[in-house]
């Protein structure tokens, strides 16, 4: 096991259609490592968890047709993926306290047992809990050790983390929500589904690496256009849609409140129907490194039945938790409200079944990894990811 000062990585996918320019781990590591150093003071149990907006910002960069920046990408990239198999081994925090990732403007049920305390209770220690604005931010975390568990983390993420060497796992489903991600088109523009391939040599905020990115990657293949004649530009969701109000950008993907505000200046090409229709499925999970889900199955479980017990509560008393999960996300009752309404929270029973974690999830993570790799932004992809969907806590909870 390393110790507190080891070599941090953080997994991010690259530009579209030039193959190679997936990981900048040196810099990210870096940004890590000047974090910790700056922590006084501060014992190995309550240290804090990675923020993600310094991860974010010192991760961006533009994706055009700069093949030389593509290739010195590709040069580091193939002296540095090695360093991800020190990621399996990385520490996981003493078994006194816990730092847990989620999102703000992301409201989900599990937020009324923060706020009251309920985890705490439950699994019998402090529960810390670190905002993040993006899944890949959440896989350096993990990979860090300074989060055990992260909410409501998306699939692309996870997958390209785990495609990469990172020994996370899939913990149970923690939101379904085609209608809640997205991309926008400038207003000014005038273009919809039947005039999509207008959007070629457009420029396009998108958080690459994340749910938005695999969406947008799958809507392009599924109207035709070609992505390598765009400027995508990797900004997370907040800042692409400030980005996208100031005409900025002519194209932006988000989610959750982000999204709301992109949606004020453009419009969508396809619905959250006509997204499942054609294949393109959106949920996050509950992720937790594979090391920490082998040590603390009981904490886990736990973890996952006052989740469970949250998700069950809304359907039967929403209004008592709404004015709670609101204040916390950040957000208005009203746009809670209206966020909430395109959320589906599978019960226990339904995500152990065939259709989620028993079959259909190992399933989709891998048509997730070979679309990745087919595209050029990994390298490889598993050959099976069932490894990476551990159902043990998850049905453990289900007993209690």
């Amino acid at each position: 096991m390393l110790d507190g000062n080891w070599y941090n990585v953080v997994v991010q996918i690259g530009a579209m259609a030039l193959p190679g320019d997936l990981i900048d781990l040196a810099l990210l590591a870096q940004d890590v490592s000047q974090k910790n150093a700056k922590k006084n003071g501060n014992s190995a149990g309550s240290r804090e968890g990675l923020d993600g907006d310094d991860l974010q910002s010192k991760g961006r960069r533009n994706a055009g047709p700069d093949r030389e920046h593509h290739m010195k990408a590709a040069t580091r990239i193939s002296a540095l993926l090695a360093g991800i198999a020190m990621v399996a081994t990385a520490s996981v925090a003493k078994a006194e306290e816990i730092t847990v990732a989620y999102f703000l403007e992301w409201p989900m049920p599990f937020q009324y047992a923060k706020v009251k305390g309920l985890y705490d209770e439950a699994l019998g220690m402090k529960v810390n809990w670190k905002s993040f604005d993006a899944g890949t931010a959440m896989s350096a975390a993990m990979a860090s050790g300074d989060i055990q568990i992260s909410v409501s983390q998306g699939v692309p993420p996870f997958v390209v983390a785990t495609s990469a060497g990172q020994d996370l796992q899939i913990a149970d489903i923690a939101v379904v929500y085609n209608d809640n991600d997205n991309c926008v088109v400038k207003t000014e523009l005038e273009i919809t589904k039947d005039s999509a391939k207008e959007l070629e040599g457009k420029k396009v905020g998108v958080p690459i690496g994340t749910a938005a990115h695999y969406g947008f990657l799958k809507q392009m293949a599924h109207f035709g256009v070609d992505v390598s004649t765009m400027e995508v530009v990797d900004m997370a969701p907040p800042d692409g849609a400030a980005a996208f109000a100031q005409g900025s950008l002519d194209m932006v993907c988000g989610w959750g409140g982000a999204l709301r505000r992109m949606k004020e200046h453009g419009n969508v090409l396809l619905t959250g129907a006509e997204k499942d229709a054609i294949g393109i499925s959106v949920y996050d999970v509950t992720s937790v490194p594979a090391a920490y889900a082998a040590e603390h199955a009981d904490v886990l479980a736990k973890f996952l039945k006052v989740t469970a017990d949250m998700n069950a509560k809304w359907l039967t008393d929403s209004a008592e938790m709404l004015p709670v999960i609101a204040k916390d996300a950040g957000m208005s009752e009203a746009d809670t409200t209206d966020t909430m309404a395109g959320f589906q929270f599978p019960t226990v029973e339904e995500q152990l079944s065939d259709k989620w974690l028993g079959k259909a999830t190992p399933e989709f993570l891998k048509g997730v990894g070979d679309f990745f790799k087919e595209q050029g932004n990994i390298p490889a992809s598993r050959d099976t990811y069932d490894g990476a969907v551990n159902t043990g806590p998850l049905a453990a909870a289900a007993k209690m």
